[in-house]
């Protein structure tokens, strides 16, 4: 998953990214209202932490760029900020939970799991789409009930274009959606051909590489075939 830490603190920043990273995740960084408008304007996420009280500007006024946006993406809000009137006008304005500091990591984890479960994939445990059936608490995919045996960054692009499934993903937002903020063009480039090789060898020998579409000079596309 990617995330964007949206931390004007220093150390609880690092926390939260190092305790993200140690859970395979991919963080992206802002200390300001200013950055983190810059990147939601640019990037995609699947959640966002956002704190309120920024050194520009309130992180409040955030969420309706957020919500219109990014509809899919799940926010949650860590704000020392623990008035009741600050945690409704954050859920009103569309946040899905708030969390207020100081917390220990491990409740960041619950509630990040929580809102994921419930936004990204409903209240389901798992996905069928086809001869696929994507186990997200599990990170597991079975082809016809046989498991598939995948690295995690092959498992990270099957359930990315699972989740866009029937639309075209370009290799740049493939890539960015790996790496963020540490992609490298050609460098991440050449890295995703290689997942991108090996995946397809893997969904040959189960017979359903004909689900993962190259459009030449426009991008990939997970879809049923022939529809």
């Amino acid at each position: 998953m990617k995330f964007l830490i949206v931390e004007d603190e220093p150390n609880l920043q690092k926390l939260i990214s190092y305790f993200l990273k140690k859970e395979d995740h991919i963080t992206e960084e802002a200390t300001t209202y200013k950055e983190a408008q810059n990147k939601l304007s640019n990037f995609s996420y699947d959640c966002i932490l956002l704190d309120l009280n920024l050194p520009d500007g309130n992180g409040l006024n955030l969420l309706p760029m957020i919500k219109e946006s990014h509809k899919e993406t799940a926010v949650i809000i860590v704000s020392a900020k623990d008035s009741l009137d600050d945690r409704v006008k954050g859920l009103d304005l569309g946040a899905d939970d708030y969390l207020i500091k100081p917390f220990h990591v491990s409740e960041l984890n619950a509630r990040i799991k929580a809102v994921i479960r419930r936004k990204l994939f409903t209240t389901e445990e798992k996905g069928d789409f086809g001869d696929f059936t994507f186990h997200f608490e599990g990170r597991r995919v079975e082809i016809n009930g046989n498991d598939l045996d995948l690295t995690k960054k092959e498992y990270d692009i099957l359930l990315y274009l699972f989740r866009n499934k029937n639309r075209v993903i370009t290799k740049d937002s493939l890539a960015e959606h790996l790496w963020g903020d540490y992609m490298d063009d050609n460098y991440s480039f050449d890295f995703l051909y290689a997942h991108l090789k090996n995946l397809r060898k893997k969904l040959a020998k189960e017979g359903v590489e004909n689900y993962l579409q190259t459009l030449y000079g426009v991008g990939y596309k997970f879809c049923i075939p022939n529809t």
